[in-house]
């Protein structure tokens, strides 16, 4: 029986989780991701040294709250490495106001930093700019796992990205074991998330 995400027992293993990237590709798949659950099977699967989650936070001075503070501050609470950064204001051409973030660097340097202490490192996100610090990574050894959709509408997966890594798994076939259902909000906080992920921009769309 196949193990979950490939992990091996006796492996140094790390997760490294795009946040805005892994938010958008479940939602487009219509679930949320277990976060819970998905540390506790990494723990049972592999030696786990590390799992960072990576996200821009919008900082709204016009509401002095975040959408995405009370997830932060759990995953913070319950087990993984948080890396933050707060996102820039900017007006767009039609006049809206708009929030730009990404914390691509942060990521790739943690890496990076990290790449000569595991056996196994786990991307999730299908950005294809991270191709190139893979293939610098795998050259060290180690085995590289990137978790994302293509059955997503639109796909979520870059094609040169899936060529590189080692293992490819598909969120989509991932749902049973970290998913859950998109929970039914009150219309205010609803309107709060829709107004956030209309406004904000990160660089997951970047794909090839």
């Amino acid at each position: 029986m196949n193990s979950f995400l490939g992990l091996r027992e006796q492996e140094k293993t790390a997760f490294f989780i795009d946040g805005a990237n892994l938010y958008k590709a479940a939602r487009n798949l219509g679930f949320d991701i277990d976060y819970k659950s998905l540390l506790a099977k990494a723990q049972d699967s592999c030696q786990l040294v590390r799992a960072s989650y990576y996200t821009a936070i919008q900082e709204d001075r016009d509401q002095d709250y975040s959408p995405l503070r009370p997830l932060v501050d759990w995953l913070d609470y319950n087990g993984y490495t948080m890396v933050t950064k707060t996102t820039r204001e900017f007006t767009d051409s039609a006049g809206k106001k708009r929030f730009k973030g990404s914390t691509d660097v942060e990521l790739v340097v943690d890496m990076m930093l990290l790449a000569d202490r595991l056996d196994h490192l786990v991307l999730f996100s299908g950005n294809g700019d991270f191709r190139r610090a893979i293939e610098a990574i795998q050259a060290k050894g180690v085995r590289v796992t990137v978790v994302s959709t293509v059955k997503s509408s639109p796909p979520m997966a870059s094609d040169e990205l899936r060529r590189q890594v080692d293992s490819f798994f598909d969120l989509a076939d991932l749902e049973k074991s970290i998913g859950r259902s998109v929970p039914q909000r009150k219309p205010r906080p609803d309107l709060i998330a829709d107004e956030f992920e209309d406004d904000f921009e990160d660089d997951y769309e970047d794909v090839d």
